[in-house]
């Protein structure tokens, strides 16, 4: 006669208690387990997060008004970190590793074209990063007339240009005019953006610090397109909270 198969519930059940000393160390082991748990969770995120932010896609503030009316102080948007490739950043947590090419493209995926609004690590102060427009490509011949851009001699449609200065007060360089400059300091043509550079503009082109002043942005201090606003804030804007409804989702192009 077969026997009965035992009942696996029944096998693993204990009605008999373990002695004091066993309870208290599986307390330990699982108070121990637990936080193992929740700190190895916590890496786990700060590590995804970090990735996401360094590679995929990253948010910014806009504290200035130099990409007015684009973009207003307030203004919270969305970068893409791959629109134009793998790139590492400039530091690991603030620390510079030799060996490691940091700052550079580790794999280019997309092309940098004219009209794209982009973050970039400034060329002269580089703990700051810059939000502006790329007016100008490597190769491209780009010269500023009383204020209109003209490139590869002609003038651009420049829709996004904000322009407060009346045209008879356009004397001002470089603001106004901006291009190649003889040895007496008079603009005699236009200037050639040099291989691995772009000349950008804020929008608000009478109130924006961009390369008329510090000259080109290096292509590989750019560290992405931006894509989107998805939040943006004004003590004006009304309401128990300054929100600028209108705003949100409004997308930057590209």
């Amino acid at each position: 006669m077969i026997p009965p198969v035992e009942d696996p519930g029944r096998a693993l059940a204990s009605s008999e208690r373990p002695p004091l000393g066993d309870a208290l160390q599986i307390a330990v082991r699982s108070k121990k387990s637990l936080a193992r748990e929740y700190a190895e969770a916590v890496l786990i995120a700060l590590a995804l997060a970090l990735l996401i932010r360094t590679f995929f896609i990253q948010a910014y503030m806009i504290p200035s008004g130099s990409m007015e009316p684009t973009l207003l102080i307030g203004d919270h948007i969305l970068v893409s970190k791959m629109a134009y490739g793998i790139r590492l950043p400039d530091s690991i947590f603030g620390l510079k590793i030799g060996g490691l090419p940091l700052g550079r493209y580790l794999l280019h995926l997309g092309d940098i074209h004219r009209g794209d609004v982009i973050v970039f690590v400034h060329p002269q102060e580089r703990d700051k990063d810059l939000i502006k427009r790329v007016i100008g490509l490597p190769g491209d011949r780009v010269q500023i007339k009383s204020g209109r851009v003209w490139v590869n001699g002609r003038p651009i449609s420049d829709p996004h240009a904000h322009l407060e200065v009346p045209d008879a007060q356009r004397f001002e360089v470089p603001r106004d005019n901006f291009g190649f400059m003889d040895a007496s300091g008079a603009i005699v043509g236009p200037l050639e953006v040099p291989a691995g550079r772009l000349f950008v503009m804020g929008d608000n082109r009478d109130h924006s610090d961009d390369s008329r002043y510090w000259g080109f942005a290096n292509q590989n201090d750019v560290e992405g397109r931006a894509l989107v606003i998805y939040w943006s804030l004004a003590d004006d804007a009304g309401g128990p909270l300054p929100i600028r409804w209108s705003r949100l989702g409004t997308s930057l192009g590209g």
